[in-house]
């Protein structure tokens, strides 16, 4: 369950502390993500030249990597920036972005959870059923399945991989293998708005990196504020469109008294 005490201590301090997030990550998302995390305190930064990536994910609080547009050359870098982040202990979060939907996407995701370790992995439940079941298909980047189908090839992946697994969906499950926890907000609105699971790995991210002692309890505060935040947007926006801006307005707005109330496990 949702200590409030120490969800407001984390939001407070992804807002006083403003961690550097280094994202690798898809086109579509870039500008959103970005967006979200300098709404609700943080500090992204979109890098991804080979060149560059290791000696930014070493300054970075937190690494996301996202495989939503890939190419070789992305791949490569991130590799590079994962082992760097590795290397140096600190937190990484992978998005499988279409696992399952292409041999290309699982076998890329698998290559950087196996090179990489990533700390958390984040994905809708087609992606999370995907890694550990190729008979599972992705439509698209979109899931076919329900966050609830997903749990237990959540807590499979979790023990497997040693990372905290989260599972966006209707109800957001987060686990570690050991505990399964639960976020119950949100909108039916928000899968319309694209690349929201990519801002939900960065926003992971954000938590993270103020939190990495606890990234269970990390990676649940900042699904918590994504849920909260989109349950509240959606109530004062007619359609998709709306829905995008009013979401970066309230991850703005949103005071550590509203998030703990409105929060349901």
């Amino acid at each position: 369950m949702i200590n409030f005490d120490e969800l407001k201590k984390d939001f407070r301090a992804v807002r006083e502390k403003s961690p550097l997030v280094h994202n690798i990550t898809n086109y579509v998302a870039m500008n959103f993500s970005a967006n979200a995390l300098l709404a609700a305190g943080a500090s992204p930064v979109m890098a991804h030249a080979a060149d560059e990536v290791a000696d930014m994910a070493t300054i970075a609080g937190a690494l996301v990597i996202n495989i939503g547009t890939l190419d070789a050359g992305w791949v490569e870098s991130m590799v590079i920036a994962g082992k760097a982040k590795h290397a140096q202990g600190g937190v990484i979060v992978l998005d499988p972005v279409g696992a399952g939907a292409t041999a290309y996407r699982t076998k890329t995701a698998w290559r950087i959870i196996e090179e990489c370790h990533p700390d958390i992995i984040r994905g809708n439940a087609s992606e999370i059923m995907a890694l550990l079941n190729a008979d599972i298909k992705s439509k698209g980047v979109d899931s076919s399945c329900s966050s609830h189908d997903a749990v237990e090839s959540a807590v499979k992946l979790a023990e497997r991989t040693g990372a905290v697994v989260v599972i966006s969906g209707e109800t957001d499950y987060i686990t570690d293998g050991k505990r399964i926890e639960t976020i119950s907000n949100g909108s039916p609105m928000m899968p319309y708005v694209t690349a929201m699971g990519c801002t939900a790995s960065s926003m992971v991210g954000a938590f993270a990196a103020v939190n990495p002692s606890n990234l269970l309890e990390a990676s649940l505060h900042a699904m918590a504020l994504m849920g909260v935040a989109g349950e509240i947007a959606a109530a004062k926006s007619a359609g998709p469109g709306s829905l995008l801006t009013n979401f970066v307005d309230t991850l703005y707005n949103i005071t550590e008294e509203e998030l703990a109330e409105t929060v349901r496990q």
